[in-house]
């Protein structure tokens, strides 16, 4: 497959043609019986960064710092919280990426969005799937990000190459999705929401 027809799936993978919340994921998909009852999400939107590099198109993400009071260490999408002075969204997803990993709005296409994800930490996140037009010096936000790094497209693009994984979590058994990656364990929301990409794309 070429870089072009890579970015055509990626725009035809988007919600925007009108399917509304059809599709929508959550933490909670293979462990109902862990949804809490009346909680309110708050909206926050995450970027699907996909360069195109000599090796291929290529996927940029996170590794969260080992310091941080919530999910320390994990594998996440640059991206955050919508905050009021944002454009919804996408707006939010554009402003963490830059904060996060030095990637300037300007060097970005947006490309449309995935149907919403609901986390278990009870936000409402929008995936936002982005071509980045040229490189880039990747620049980690101190304290927040503690390496961005760069996965083969193909891969987690690869329905087939996610698992269903389980261990115990306040006393019962929990279980995700993960998309492993050499020493990268992509899992949890972040895979959950690359998979139904991968779907998408299928």
């Amino acid at each position: 497959m070429t870089t072009p027809d890579v970015f055509a799936r990626l725009r035809a993978a988007a919600c925007d043609q009108g399917d509304g919340a059809a599709g929508e994921s959550s933490d909670f998909d293979l462990n109902p019986e862990f949804r809490p009852q009346g909680i309110k999400l708050r909206p926050a939107g995450v970027l699907v960064p996909v360069i195109d590099t000599p090796r291929g198109p290529e996927l940029i993400l996170t590794k969260r710092s080992s310091a941080l009071k919530h999910h320390p260490g994990q594998i996440a999408f640059p991206g955050g919280k919508v905050d009021p002075g944002d454009d919804g969204p996408v707006g939010a997803a554009l402003r963490e990426a830059h904060e996060e990993i030095g990637l300037d709005p300007a060097n970005v296409e947006v490309l449309g969005t995935l149907p919403a994800h609901e986390t278990v930490t009870s936000f409402n996140v929008t995936p936002v799937l982005a071509r980045v037009r040229a490189e880039f010096t990747e620049v980690p936000e101190p304290g927040e990000v503690e390496e961005v790094f760069r996965v083969p497209f193909a891969h987690v693009s690869d329905p087939t190459r996610y698992q269903i994984q389980s261990r115990r979590w306040q006393g019962r058994s929990r279980s995700f999705f993960v998309v492993p990656y050499g020493p990268y364990y992509i899992w949890g929301a972040t895979a959950r929401m690359l998979r139904v990409l991968a779907e998408r794309l299928a």
